[in-house]
């Protein structure tokens, strides 16, 4: 039986239920085939309690003739003391035709799927199709997402690793995964950084946590966390010996500090970024070329993304 198609609002547990992560991956190839969307950020900022920096992101996506949507996303990186989520959204999708409002969409989960599935069509694309080790740095809300979408476009991946600033919510995190996995805790992040086929980082790390000259040939490097200019995952050395991609050049190069700080500071140039997802998928460029080359993939999200995920959210729990 169809669901009212007047608007109504899907839940996470909905979206949990409903929504693959093969599904997903394989949608997000198919759309980055489509124009691109315009795009409208706002980003607030403010001195949160304890001294960190909370946020209030606002991301607008309008793909002409199809959809268009807002995410609003708080962040604050204090609610993980309280066992919190330190990301917490909304979206509303509206039709592109006539712009009336659709859905409202758990914000939480769009996001964490919308932001794994892209880490993981750029592993697709560019990790080795023999990846055997992962190691996930951090241990936040996103990293199950994130180990569960990777494996999903890797499946020969035997073993995960897990380094975390807190052992408590490290160990928290592989219990709960490893009825799924081979998961295991490491303290020794260069050690396990050198031995990773696959590293996916996703922490609120201001200073590098990923030195290049830990990587091995072959390794792709995938980084998620920095999303502001003063923000970043991976040092210089990892982004002279890898090849740089990013999932939007408009959402990344000059948005984030991951590589507006080392193109200001000389070690990149915006002309070494070899290629975005939209030339990946279009086929404008063949991603990996070799089995020792590195590369390291930028995962900037945007509003565009939050856009495409909402599409196959809606189409996924209206019927």
């Amino acid at each position: 039986m169809s669901r009212d198609t007047s608007q109504f609002h899907i839940s996470g547990e909905e979206i949990r239920n409903r929504v693959g992560y093969a599904e997903l991956i394989e949608a997000l190839d198919q759309m980055h085939r489509e124009e691109p969307a315009n795009l409208g950020d706002l980003l607030l900022s403010e001195q949160g309690e304890g001294g960190a920096t909370d946020h209030f992101l606002v991301r607008a996506g309008w793909q002409r003739g199809r959809a268009l949507g807002v995410k609003m996303a708080s962040v604050f990186p204090g609610n993980r003391a309280a066992d919190l989520p330190a990301i917490q959204a909304s979206y509303v999708l509206f039709d592109g035709t006539t712009g009336s409002p659709l859905a409202s969409i758990d914000g939480n989960e769009l996001t964490w799927r919308k932001t794994a599935a892209d880490s993981a069509l750029g592993s697709l694309r560019l990790s080795r199709a023999n990846c055997k080790t992962l190691l996930m740095v951090g241990a936040g809300a996103m990293a199950p997402h994130l180990i569960r979408a990777h494996i999903s476009v890797r499946p020969e991946i035997k073993q995960i690793e897990v380094w975390n600033r807190s052992a408590d919510r490290r160990d928290r995190l592989i219990a709960s995964l490893r009825p799924e996995f081979d998961i295991v805790a490491t303290d020794d992040l260069q050690r396990a950084a050198s031995n990773a086929d696959l590293i996916s980082c996703a922490t609120m790390a201001q200073q590098p946590l990923i030195h290049g000259e830990w990587l091995s040939p072959g390794c792709h490097l995938d980084l998620v966390g920095a999303f502001t200019l003063d923000m970043r995952e991976a040092d210089d050395t990892a982004m002279r010996r890898g090849q740089v991609f990013v999932d939007s050049r408009k959402t990344t190069i000059s948005e984030i500090g991951e590589l507006a700080i080392p193109i200001k500071n000389g070690t990149l140039r915006e002309q070494d970024i070899v290629a975005d997802l939209y030339q990946l998928s279009g086929g404008d460029h063949p991603g990996r070329q070799g089995q020792d080359e590195i590369t390291v993939f930028k995962n900037g999200g945007g509003g565009h993304l939050d856009l495409m995920t909402a599409r196959y959210i809606y189409d996924k729990c209206r019927l």
